[in-house]
This record gives structure tokens, C-alpha cells and sequence, in this order.
């Protein structure tokens, strides 16, 4: 008899495959920083995808120092501001929320998103926050950033979109410098990531809805013979008698997309503040003409156009050096078809 070999259908790495809680990604881990003090993320908007043409300087290449076609993702960047800084204490059971001081002044905008503090004395919290520190109690320091959608014409909105971002460094007190000097004020990714670097992208994926197994694992379709009743979409079994529940390794109907995903290690190849550059005529489908600085990232990315996308530097750097691209062209033609 011949052996039999058949891998299962479908990855279980992202089980249970249940939908985002929210439209906005988050980040449990960031990469290790030991200089000078400086915020570890930022946020953008997918435009949509065109192509430029770059010479290829990948080491041992085959086309190595050749013109090559390169498809690339842009996202859009208006700048963010930093609304508040927060301090993570950390114990056996993991970090926790501390305090946190807020800016002065807050966009109106912002109140929208949440509700904002009132009668706030940031005297008394700059105060909790340096006792704080010097007692050793502080572990980390995190931004409390937000968008600001509205200098945008692509995104339909204009209720910014709030998230924390990891302020790196080698001293915490310096951290706290530098955070505090943030507050209120507008930051661009030219303070998190420059041209030519690699960064991992988050987004939360396209929401296909409810759908069986057949789509959402790549299972089979049964036989004529075994299909009796149209239930050839059907899984054959849903496992045996013994353990006496269904287990969750078997393919079934349930959600599929709209969860959180990174890719890891795309390549910055272009960040502008002129965007009349890379708008084609007529605008990109589905999302129109941009306004606000974007940046080109090598490949495809997670998610739907007008989705937010975040940004930080790549985790899993490895041996990558970071080069300057040479970009001969970018493709300005009409997405229209």
C-alpha cells in the first residue's frame, strides 16, 4: 500500500478566527531600543497600490544593479499629535497603567473620540508622574497619539483615531524628557523611520463575513456519491466519539477576515510631502486624491483601501542594512482602467 499523505487543510496558527474588537491594530511588543529617546510608531491610511521602477540593490541578486519593476503600497500620513504620556508600572502579572499627564490644549475634534478631561490639574499629575520615577516604579513610557482625518479628502471622516505609541530609549528618565516635550504638539514619521528602512505593517484585514468551510479552510468538495441532499459543501465529519465534544482543530462555518495581521520587515521606499507627485489622473480608485505626505512601502499590505494602517520599525531586523533606493520611475497613470 502506498503511503498516504495528506496535509490538513487550512492554518490553525490564528485560531480562533473571530473579528478584530476594533478597526485600529494594537501592538503587544516593540523592538529594542537603547538610544537616544525617540517614539517607536506612527499611523497612516491605505491609498491603494501602483508601481514604480528602481534599480535592484539586493546584494547577490540576480538582477542586481539592474532596473526592475517593483509593485508598491501608499499609504498616507498626515501628521499626529500627541494628546497625553502614559507610565506603565510592571509587576509578576504584567504591565499596568500608573498615571498619565494630558496636554493643556486638546483639538475639539478629539472630543468626539472620547470624552475629555475636565477641570484636569496637570500640576498635581506631573508631580505623581516624577514620584514615580524616582522611586523606580515607572517601566515604560507610552504616547497617547491620535490622527487627524480630517486634513484628508480620501477618509470620509473626521473623528480621529486614538492609540498608544512606545516612547524607546536607554534611560527612563530621559524618556520622560522627551515625552513631555511631545505633548500638545504635532509629530511626522520623519521622527519615527526614514527612507529606505525596514518596518513591520499592521492592519486589520478585509471583513468577508460569515462564511463555511470551504472558503475559510480550502477543504475539498465532496464526491457526487457522498454529497447526497446538495451538502457538498459539507465537512465529511465533525470528529469522533471519543473526546465527546467537537474540537476546535475542525473546519467549520464562522468568520472570515476582519482580524488583526503584520507583516513584518517591508521596505520604506519612499517618504514625501508632495503628494501631487504620486496622485494619478482621476485620482486612486476608491479613495480619490491626496493631500497629505505619504510614503511608498515595497509589496502589498493588510487590509482595505481607506483602512488604518500602523507603522513601526521592524522587530525582526536581522541582518537587513538599510539602503537608499534608487527610484528611476513612479507610475502616475489612471487607475481607471
Amino acid at each position: 500500500m502506498p503511503k498516504i499523505n495528506r496535509p490538513r487543510r487550512g492554518s490553525l496558527a490564528f485560531s480562533p478566527r473571530k473579528r478584530a474588537k476594533s478597526p485600529i491594530p494594537k501592538y503587544q511588543s516593540w523592538p529594542l531600543y537603547e538610544g537616544a529617546p525617540v517614539l517607536q510608531g506612527f499611523a497612516g491610511y491605505k491609498v491603494g497600490m501602483t508601481h514604480i521602477i528602481m534599480v535592484d540593490d539586493h546584494k547577490d541578486s540576480p538582477t542586481e544593479g539592474k532596473e526592475i519593476m517593483v509593485p508598491v503600497t501608499v499609504i498616507e500620513i498626515p501628521s499626529m499629535k500627541v494628546a497625553a504620556i502614559r507610565a506603565y508600572s510592571r509587576d509578576t502579572y504584567g504591565k499596568h497603567a500608573f498615571t498619565e499627564i494630558w496636554a493643556d490644549q486638546l483639538d475639539a475634534v478629539l472630543g468626539r473620540r472620547i470624552t475629555l478631561p475636565k477641570d484636569y490639574a496637570r500640576a498635581t499629575a506631573e508631580k505623581k508622574f516624577s514620584d514615580a520615577l524616582k522611586a523606580g516604579l515607572v517601566a515604560e513610557i507610552h504616547a497617547v497619539t491620535y490622527t487627524q482625518p480630517a486634513a484628508m479628502s480620501g477618509v470620509p471622516k473626521k473623528v480621529p483615531d486614538l492609540m498608544e505609541i512606545k516612547v524607546g530609549g536607554a534611560d527612563i528618565s530621559k524618556q520622560y524628557e522627551f515625552a513631555l516635550g511631545l505633548l500638545g504638539k504635532e509629530i511626522s514619521l520623519n521622527n519615527v523611520i526614514q527612507t529606505g528602512a525596514y518596518a513591520d505593517i499592521t492592519a486589520i484585514t478585509t471583513g468577508k463575513g460569515t462564511n463555511g468551510a470551504v472558503k475559510r479552510w480550502g477543504i475539498a468538495l465532496r464526491k457526487r456519491k457522498h454529497s447526497v441532499g446538495g451538502k457538498e459543501r459539507h465537512i465529511g465529519t465533525l470528529g469522533p466519539w471519543n473526546p465527546h465534544h467537537i474540537r476546535w482543530q475542525v473546519p467549520q462555518i464562522g468568520q472570515l477576515g476582519f482580524q488583526q495581521r503584520t507583516e513584518f520587515n517591508k521596505r520604506i521606499l519612499k517618504v514625501s510631502e508632495n503628494a501631487g507627485e504620486i496622485t494619478p489622473a482621476g485620482g486612486f480608485l476608491h479613495y480619490g486624491v491626496l493631500k497629505s505626505p505619504y510614503m511608498l512601502v515595497k509589496g502589498s499590505i493588510p487590509g482595505p483601501v481607506k483602512r488604518l494602517i500602523r507603522i513601526r520599525p521592524a522587530i525582526r531586523q536581522g541582518e537587513h542594512v538599510v539602503r537608499m533606493p534608487a527610484i528611476q520611475f513612479v507610475s502616475v497613470q489612471s487607475k481607471q482602467g
